[in-house]
């Protein structure tokens, strides 16, 4: 396995593939988890793999495709780890599928991406009175936000599980803005988030969206949704995207209610052994 210290080519890798492909091959927390050395990489420029607990992330570079590079990478995974392998595979392309299929991957997770064009004249957020919408400030508002986040993703396996040293990470990100990041609060209590991420070339992204568990039902996703699209629309983005979970069914009715349609799908694989 190459030593995560030396694989200063992912990002190089990653932005080819995203190019090629229209999605990324690593989440940003597989590429925070390189840079920190908390993650290994297995592979070379050529392709590679990302691995964290027994949760990998592979790619091969599009001028090295249609090889047998895919096939040789999956199979030092599967030769170099224990127990159960989870493998995503973004944009659900065929070549993942043919390669599912031959190492007899079965499919548990989907998570879809989906995107909707930002109107000129986002419809205003509908908030409570003493409601307020405000943007995030850093080193004053993340014990708050940190707080939120886990309870409102407590059952996700990736968002809920964000700490002060994620959360820096993604604030030293080129991208970071923290007007961006949206919140709203009643009083001195944060109820509810709509993070954006907007990065060169691609789509504004609705990064995260959070609702505290105790305020569910009180429309605050729709209303901190309708302020990331007047945000949006600020910058000057003409698109908006995110990415949700296939059975989380009242966020899709919140989004097909603001014209969000099925872009991509990212498949998660699980080989058992």
């Amino acid at each position: 396995m190459t030593d995560s210290t030396r694989a200063s080519f992912v990002p190089a890798l990653a932005r080819a593939a995203t190019e090629a492909d229209g999605s990324p091959p690593f989440s940003d927390q597989s590429l925070v988890d390189v840079r920190s050395g908390v993650a290994t990489v297995v592979g070379d420029p050529h392709a590679a793999a990302v691995l964290r607990d027994g949760e990998a992330e592979l790619v091969v570079h599009p001028d090295d495709r249609r090889q047998g590079r895919g096939a040789e990478l999956l199979q030092r995974l599967v030769d170099e780890t224990l127990g159960p392998l989870l493998l995503w595979a973004h944009g659900d392309h065929p070549g993942s599928r043919v390669l599912a299929a031959r190492f007899g991957l079965a499919e548990t997770r989907r998570l879809l991406q989906q995107r909707a064009p930002v109107a000129a004249e986002p419809r205003e957020p509908r908030l409570r009175d003493g409601d307020r919408v405000a943007s995030f400030r850093p080193g004053v508002d993340d014990r708050a936000w940190l707080d939120l986040n886990s309870s409102a993703f407590a059952d996700h396996p990736e968002q809920g599980s964000l700490v002060q040293a994620d959360l820096d990470a993604r604030r030293a990100e080129p991208w970071f803005d923290a007007d961006d990041f949206v919140l709203l609060w009643r009083g001195d209590e944060l109820l509810a988030f709509c993070w954006l991420k907007l990065d060169e070339g691609q789509p504004g992204e609705f990064y995260a969206v959070g609702v505290s568990p105790d305020h569910q039902g009180e429309g605050l996703g729709g209303a901190v949704v309708d302020a990331g699209f007047a945000r949006l629309a600020e910058r000057g983005a003409g698109t908006a995207a995110l990415y949700v979970e296939g059975d989380n069914t009242a966020a899709l009715r919140l989004y097909a209610a603001r014209g969000f349609t099925d872009h991509a799908i990212d498949v998660q694989y699980t080989l058992t052994r």
